[in-house]
């Protein structure tokens, strides 16, 4: 029978970005790890763990090489071991787990996290097998890139396919920066949440009203149609579909490894030439500073921005992301405030990334047991405690 999996994250060690814990190997050895649906596979930090002193451990000949959007990458050795989830009656291990030890990683890459652990779908959990085995580490990135490419089912997959867990699971966050409001960050409610596995609906105390279903269109990332932003109560600003030549599967992705909302360049000067008026321009001067003191923010005088999205049954969805969660008070320091909606650049060509300011005011399942498994977004209003 399948469980429910509750687990407290936080969003401490990497200045936003959510962390949970999962026990590796034979000694159930903790590992603070980043919870991350924009992309796939299980990876730690090989200073942390050792596969070597785990009598659970199998070596395999398979290497991965993975980088994300920020730049930052690493290099690690596939190994099979046990991974735990969670405590008491809602314990969960899973044998042959497969686990990446990163043996070469960029500066930014866990930082105060432990390793990193993707909630997408396989197509993004890519690997290379190769002549012998891969640790000790003894191949280098153009040898891996030479092996034969093949794909890992993802940890989450796993669980699911050996009946552990239903193929859903949800967040509840308030916060996509750390909140400095007081002198122990880690002790604020604000900066708590809770990722469930296997699980969603039945979460009663952590949200209020109806779900909201958005439809997701590509089983790589979570792909999703952003078809319309509206500022305040202005006219809705229309998203174009994307282009054949920009490669994009849909117009936006739901990303919780995303600390803002990164959109295409275009839409974001759009919302800001919304939030000007022609005699004052403090909002949009605010918003493309993007920190100012929170004593000048006057979030009262700031609108609401509401982004469209296709839903899973031909009805659009509105989720609305408030002043106070797109502007992150007391973020990076205390009586300061950071803007966490910004344009790209051109460098995502048409594509938006709709990140943890998103989800903020929602608890957001992510329902992989619908769509023949493309699945849905399901949001529905947070109950702040």
């Amino acid at each position: 029978m399948s469980k429910t999996i509750r687990i407290p994250i936080t969003n401490v060690f990497m200045d936003g970005d959510y962390t949970g814990t999962i026990l590796l190997g034979s000694k159930q050895k903790p590992a603070n790890v980043i919870l991350d649906t924009g992309s796939s596979t299980l990876s730690v930090d090989g200073k942390k763990y050792d596969p070597t002193k785990d009598s659970e451990a199998k070596i395999t000949n398979i290497a991965q090489e993975v980088g994300y959007g920020d730049g930052s990458n690493w290099i690690g050795a596939v190994v099979q071991t046990d991974v735990g989830l969670g405590t008491g009656a809602q314990a969960a291990i899973l044998p042959k787990a497969n686990v990446a030890v990163a043996y070469k990683e960029s500066a930014s890459m866990f930082r105060n996290s432990d390793g990193i652990l993707g909630l997408a779908y396989t197509k993004l959990n890519n690997a290379f097998t190769l002549p012998g085995p891969t640790l000790p580490p003894t191949y280098n990135y153009n040898q891996i890139q030479a092996g034969r490419v093949t794909y890992l089912e993802p940890y989450f997959t796993q669980l699911e396919d050996a009946g552990v867990i239903g193929n859903r699971f949800a967040f509840y966050t308030r916060r996509s920066m750390i909140s400095l409001a007081t002198g122990k960050p880690a002790a604020n409610p604000l900066n708590k949440g809770f990722l469930i596995l296997g699980g969603g609906e039945e979460s009663t105390d952590l949200y209020t009203g109806q779900f909201q279903n958005v439809r997701v269109v590509d089983d790589e990332y979570y792909n999703t149609n952003l078809k319309a932003v509206i500022v305040g109560k202005s006219a809705p600003i229309t998203v174009p579909a994307p282009t054949k030549s920009s490669g994009n599967a849909s117009s936006s992705i739901v990303d919780s490894g995303t600390n803002s909302l990164t959109l295409d360049q275009g839409l974001f000067n759009a919302i800001v030439r919304k939030m000007s008026k022609a005699d004052d321009q403090t909002l949009a001067r605010a918003i493309r500073s993007g920190y100012v003191p929170v004593n000048s923010l006057k979030l009262a005088n700031w609108p609401a921005i509401t982004f469209v999205l296709e839903g899973d049954a031909g009805v659009d969805v509105k989720l609305t992301v408030t002043p106070d969660t797109y502007w992150q008070v007391n973020a990076p320091e205390k009586a300061y405030a950071t803007a966490v909606l910004f344009g790209d650049g051109g460098e995502m060509k048409g594509q938006s990334i709709l990140g943890l300011p998103l989800m903020n005011n929602y608890f957001t399942i992510f329902d992989r047991s619908v769509e023949h498994g493309l699945g849905a977004i399901k949001f529905a209003p947070i109950k702040r405690s």
